[in-house]
């Protein structure tokens, strides 16, 4: 290797070395995105296409507003006519996600990129500079200079009749913090504070009431500035920061979200969820109690009365009223990406704060369900809106042509999956996740490689990585999905876990050695759950998957969106939802009624609970994995009694005359006599049995790679039936 190689390769060690240490102290508690490496799976797909999407834009027509706005060549460039007026907040965005992308992955092209821009935005702020109104001040709003010098005055006129702003500049502001908290570059953090300062002065002359009347203009739409100056006094530490972004916090929301008010329904969502994320912010850094419970209760209001099964909430962007919950069926837009994109955010900040597993139950269902099926897999286009209308399709965008917000918000959110499947605290790991991955916790000098195809599987296996033996807590979340013994931990022989209770944590405290093995086996149930206030409409789960059923891809115009300013919404031809399939469902037997497809994983068909025979070869799959089809994901349906949970066999107390030795590949028993009675039989996780096996002899194995038997990985019911007696326990098959 050349000496020139060898240089460019250190600078490069060391650039990636300093992203660790700056988003380290930005979020306490989480993992640098560069000390995660995902492994082969859906979520690494999709980070990987997320990169070579994101090198599919232009850098200079993104840089058009910032160089026109400051009065700087816009470099032969021209601008995007798709949402021409927001005009720059795409750009914000673009550079956190090349700052995530280059994170998570190295990506050299990410980074080259990401340091340009932020080069080029300087010579912007600089340019701004020449004028003492505008020190520090770098943005892309059309006509914002005149906009700002009528504003600073208390006239909000010339404010109400652009476009959202301050929601726009907000875009700027988090894409310098994260270029420097991602990417490690110096400048953006310098740039970032720069830009802090000009807003303190835009602001100054105004007083309490006058900042509340602004932020009562229009949808009420000003992102997360207040997260923006909460970040800020958390760099510095200088109290001024603090002090704005309580002050430019809406008090509209803020206080009766405090008080435990729920005042949402008919406002625009996603405008409140950005302040939620504020709120949470303040609350954190600021250690105030006010802000925390506005943003825990707004969490809670929106999780469990504002969402669908999918974790995303609102319709056509607004959240609705119960009376009005029917539009989730009738009307064409559904869910937007950019809401549950700032649920994940409040949920991490959340979790950081008061590390409860509920917080990660709505992360899981919200990332499998909402935003992984927001990337097309091969063209990686990215969804605005994602329609319940039984029978309607979902359209995306095309890149370097739409700028919808919600492609901003997509830009990044297919870069960061790495970042919340583990986090810890000083002796504890928490493992919130099953994604298949790998974690180096340097501090700690631990690493933990997890192995999990879920949810094609029911089962994870994580394998310690130590240099020395090692003291510390592994806390693994029992999900709200398995139920109390649906869930076990295997770990050096000890079997934990089967009084754990749903939504919670396991948790193993011992000293680790190097290659140490931790197998984690999951019952995923069948379930359905009501569409809220309309309870006649259900989506179903296995686990926490919703599974849908594609219908046909008959007439779905701009499937692949250009550049309209409506593109973003499917126009293609409504369907009656009452002539969609319908469902009739047995509690008893509603888990019995779904058969594998061609032993293809998560393919089901479930013929017994169609009203209407003809549909009886839907085939149901995750939602996450629908792309290119109208699909049905609620359906109508009469539900007759409870969902009955698997059969469960009772516990008893293993018999004095018995041993079991687990064993790699096989299971030993060991009986004190021969009983020419005795048998074995297996069930698997479904109640279903799998194995009845001759076990008279005094020594028995059971090979689990058995063709006659044909145990796949799992969780299994093992029960020993001898003169009567019964015995029962739970066998985990590792093979």
């Amino acid at each position: 290797m050349r000496r020139g190689q060898v240089l460019t390769l250190l600078v490069m060690a060391i650039g990636f070395s300093a992203i660790v240490t700056a988003q380290d102290k930005l979020y306490k508690n989480t993992f640098p995105l560069g000390d995660v490496t995902l492994l082969e799976g859906p979520f690494k797909h999709a980070v990987e296409e997320n990169a070579e999407h994101l090198k599919k834009y232009t850098v200079d027509r993104l840089l058009f507003p910032f160089r026109k706005e400051s009065g700087l060549s816009t470099q032969g460039a021209r601008n995007y006519v798709n949402w021409e007026g927001l005009d720059g907040h795409v750009g914000g965005h673009y550079l956190t996600a090349l700052a995530m992308q280059y994170a998570a992955t190295g990506d050299a092209e990410c980074k080259t990129r990401m340091d340009y821009m932020v080069d080029e935005l300087k010579k912007c702020q600089d340019a701004n500079g020449n004028d003492q109104t505008f020190v520090g001040y770098v943005s892309g709003i059309p006509g914002g200079k005149a906009m700002w010098r009528e504003y600073r005055t208390g006239n909000f006129g010339s404010y109400s009749n652009l476009w959202v702003p301050w929601y726009n500049i907000h875009k700027i502001y988090a894409g310098l913090r994260d270029a420097w908290a991602y990417g490690g570059n110096e400048t953006a953090k310098t740039m970032f504070l720069a830009l802090c300062d000009w807003g303190l002065g835009i602001n100054s002359g105004l007083s309490d009431s006058q900042l509340q009347s602004m932020m009562s203009v229009g949808l009420k739409e000003q992102g997360s500035i207040n997260e923006m100056y909460a970040d800020a006094y958390y760099i510095t530490n200088n109290e001024k920061y603090l002090n704005f972004a309580k002050k430019f916090s809406h008090k509209w929301i803020l206080d009766p979200m405090a008080s435990g008010r729920d005042m949402l329904d008919n406002n625009h969502a996603n405008a409140q969820a950005a302040k939620g994320v504020g709120f949470q912010r303040i609350g954190e850094v600021g250690d105030d109690d006010y802000y925390h419970r506005a943003a825990d209760f707004f969490w809670e209001t929106v999780v469990t009365k504002k969402s669908i099964a999918i974790g995303g909430n609102s319709e056509d962007e607004y959240f609705k009223s119960p009376n009005a919950w029917m539009e989730f069926i009738q009307e064409r837009n559904g869910v937007e990406t950019c809401n549950t994109y700032n649920m994940l955010k409040i949920t991490e900040g959340l979790f950081r704060q008061n590390p409860d597993a509920k917080y990660a139950d709505f992360y899981e269902r919200a990332l499998y369900n909402h935003i992984l099926s927001t990337q097309h897999p091969d063209h990686g286009g990215y969804v605005y809106f994602t329609p319940t209308h039984p029978g309607h399709y979902r359209v995306y965008s095309a890149p370097d042509v739409a700028m919808w917000c919600c492609v901003g918000s997509g830009m990044e959110n297919h870069n960061k999956y790495g970042e919340f499947i583990y986090t810890h605290t000083d002796d504890a790991l928490y493992v919130n996740l099953f994604i298949a991955s790998e974690l180096d916790w340097k501090d700690k000098g631990i690493t933990i490689r997890q192995e999990t195809e879920f949810p094609d599987e029911e089962m994870s296996v994580l394998t310690v990585g130590v240099d020395a033996p090692t003291q510390f807590k592994l806390r693994i979340r029992h999900p709200y999905w398995a139920t109390r013994g649906g869930m076990v931990v295997f770990a050096g022989g000890d079997t934990i876990g089967l009084d754990s209770e749903p939504s919670s944590y396991i948790e193993v405290e011992r000293t680790w050695n190097d290659g140490d093995v931790v197998t984690i086996v999951m019952k995923m149930n069948w379930a359905i759950e009501p569409l809220n206030n309309v309870p006649s409409w259900i989506a179903i789960r296995r686990g926490p998957i919703v599974m849908g059923a594609k219908t046909s891809s008959n007439d779905m115009p701009g499937l692949i969106a250009g550049d309209a300013r409506f593109g973003h919404s499917p126009g293609g031809t409504l369907p009656d939802p009452n002539s969609a399939p319908k469902l009739r469902i047995n509690g008893a037997t509603f888990g019995n009624e779904f058969t594998q497809v061609d032993n293809e994983p998560m393919r089901y068909r479930a013929p017994g609970i169609f009203q209407n025979s003809a549909n009886g070869n839907m085939v149901f799959e995750p939602f996450f994995r629908i792309h290119d089809s109208r699909y049905i994901m609620y359906w109508n349906a009469t539900v007759n009694g409870d969902i009955v949970e698997a059969r469960v066999l009772p516990e008893k107390k293993q018999p004095a005359d018995l041993r079991i030795r687990r064993m790699n590949g096989k299971t030993l028993f060991l009986f004190a006599s021969v009983d020419p009675s005795r048998r074995v039989l297996l069930y698997n996780f479904s109640g279903r049995k799998v194995a009845d096996i001759a076990a008279s002899a005094k020594s028995v194995e059971l090979h689990y790679g058995n063709e006659r038997i044909g145990l796949s990985n799992g969780m299994y019911t093992m029960e020993i039936v001898s003169q009567g007696r019964r015995f029962s326990e739970k066998l985990c098959v590792s093979k």
